[in-house]
């Protein structure tokens, strides 16, 4: 039986659990935070803006200045895989729309993957080339795939806005007619397709 004085020193000299990051791009990020939150494995998702020029982007001057509603997520990859992650995304968004998501319309919520690896970019791009031979849409799947700059935190009255404004966040979600555009591609049909079977469906129309 192994001693508790070497148990507890074990304990405190065992490495910390690894982290990694994943950067997405959906439309509103208030949308796109909690299919990545209730994920086990996932630690912490971020709302805020990337890609724009200069720095420190505000909610009044983000799209004037290029950046793009996004989503960091913190994740650790022994108990999630990027691949998942991937799958989760796709599950959230319109991939055939070039000039938004749903009701939000501008280059500001248009949907990227952001990579930040070159196995990011490689398994983005396997994940998007899947999704095309999938035919789950007749038109042509958009969504860029993009080395990641820096992303800056969103105000803090963005982050988990679904909890803090729990109401408002319902009744603009369901007006923005994204849940129903994903029940109409995946409410019946999540587990018939050889796309998606790494348990991504479980993440899908996440409110």
């Amino acid at each position: 039986m192994r001693p508790l004085w070497l148990g507890l020193a074990l304990l405190l000299t065992a490495p910390p659990a690894r982290a990694e990051k994943a950067i997405f791009a959906g439309g509103c990020f208030w949308c796109m935070t909690p299919p990545f939150e209730k994920l086990d494995g996932v630690k912490e998702v971020l709302s805020g803006y990337i890609d724009g020029k200069g720095e420190n982007p505000t909610y009044q001057d983000y799209g004037g200045r290029g950046f793009v509603e996004a989503v960091e997520v913190d994740y650790d990859p022994a108990k999630i895989s990027y691949e998942k992650l991937l799958d989760v995304f796709w599950r959230q968004i319109d991939p055939t729309d070039a000039g938004g998501q749903f009701v939000d319309r501008g280059a500001e919520y248009r949907s990227v993957v952001y990579y930040l690896s070159p196995e990011q970019k490689k398994l983005a791009e396997r994940s998007k080339e899947e999704l095309a031979k999938s035919k789950r849409f007749d038109a042509p799947i958009v969504t860029e795939l993009r080395p990641a700059k820096t992303f800056y935190k969103a105000e803090e009255y963005h982050q988990a806005y679904h909890k803090k404004n729990p109401v408002r966040y319902k009744y603009y979600r369901y007006r923005s007619g994204r849940d129903q555009f994903l029940k109409k591609v995946w409410g019946q049909t999540r587990r018939s397709s050889r796309f998606l079977e790494r348990g991504a469906d479980e993440s899908a129309h996440a409110l």
